[in-house]
C-alpha cells in the first residue's frame, strides 16, 4: 500500500512538474475562468470550464504526450510549425473536434474543414474562420508565403470573451470587420508574417484589449510597445511566444 501511495504521488507530481513550466494566464469571463496555456510560437492551449481548446500544438514547443487531452484542436494552416499530425493524434481522444483547414485535410483526414468566413459551435464555445494571409512579404518567384484562401485565423468565444488567434498572417483588410475582439494573438515572424508596423496598424483597425505578440521569433518586442505606448486602452502582454 505504501509503494502505491508513493507512485501516485510520483505520477501527479510528474503531472504538476509538465504543466507548470509553462507560463499561464487567467482570464475572468461570464462564465468562469479562462485559463492560457503559453507553449511557445504559436502552440497554444486554452481551458474553460473543463474543455481543453488547442491551436497549432507542436511537439517542438512541447511533449503534448504529458498535456491533457484535447477537446477541439484549432490548426491555421499546413506548415510545419503549426501542424504536426503526430500530435494531433497524440492529444485526440473519444470525442474531439478537429477544425482545419482544406490543405490540412489533404494530410490528415477526420477534421471538419473551416473555410474563411465559415464558423462552428461545439457545446457553446463559437469558433469563427476569418482569413490569414500575405499582402507584402513574398517567397523568391513571387508567391506569398502564405496564400489568400489557404489560412485561418480564428476568433473563439468564451463566455463574454472573444479571442483571436491569427494564426500567419499580415494586417490584411478584413481585420476592420472584427468586432469587440478582447483577446488578440498576433504575429510578429519576420518575413513571413509582420512587421511591428504591421502588428501596430492591425490593433488600430480592430482595437483589441489585451494584445499577445506570438511567433515574434527574433524580432524585437520593444519596437512594438513604442509604437503602441500612446494606446491607452491596451494592455500589451509579452510571454515565451518566439
Amino acid at each position: 500500500m505504501k509503494n502505491l501511495v508513493m507512485l501516485i504521488f510520483a505520477l501527479a507530481l510528474f503531472s504538476f512538474s509538465a504543466s507548470a513550466q509553462f507560463e499561464k494566464d487567467t482570464i475572468k469571463t461570464s462564465k468562469g475562468n479562462l485559463v492560457i496555456t503559453f507553449y511557445g510560437h504559436a502552440s497554444l492551449m486554452f481551458q474553460f470550464n473543463n474543455y481543453v481548446i488547442y491551436a497549432d500544438p507542436v511537439s517542438r514547443f512541447a511533449d503534448f504526450t504529458k498535456q491533457p487531452k484535447a477537446d477541439i484542436i484549432l490548426i491555421t494552416h499546413q506548415h510545419g510549425d503549426h501542424f504536426e499530425p503526430k500530435v494531433i493524434e497524440e492529444l485526440t481522444k473519444k470525442g474531439t473536434n478537429l477544425i482545419y483547414t482544406k490543405v490540412c485535410a489533404e494530410k490528415l483526414k477526420g477534421g471538419t474543414i473551416l473555410n474563411n468566413g465559415e464558423n462552428k459551435t461545439v457545446d457553446g464555445i463559437k469558433i469563427e474562420s476569418v482569413p490569414a494571409y500575405n499582402i507584402v512579404h513574398m517567397r523568391e518567384g513571387g508567391q506569398p508565403f502564405h496564400p489568400k484562401g489557404e489560412g485561418n485565423g480564428y476568433v473563439v468565444t468564451f463566455g463574454n470573451k472573444r479571442v483571436y488567434i491569427a494564426g500567419d498572417t499580415e494586417n490584411v483588410p478584413e481585420m476592420k470587420n472584427l468586432k469587440n475582439i478582447d483577446i488578440a494573438f498576433l504575429p510578429m515572424n519576420l518575413p513571413y508574417t509582420m512587421t511591428p508596423e504591421m502588428v501596430a496598424d492591425a490593433v488600430k483597425m480592430f482595437n483589441p484589449k489585451i494584445l499577445y505578440p506570438y511567433h515574434f521569433g527574433n524580432t524585437d518586442v520593444n519596437k512594438l510597445i513604442e509604437l503602441l505606448k500612446d494606446k491607452k486602452d491596451l494592455e500589451i502582454r509579452v510571454r515565451k511566444m518566439n
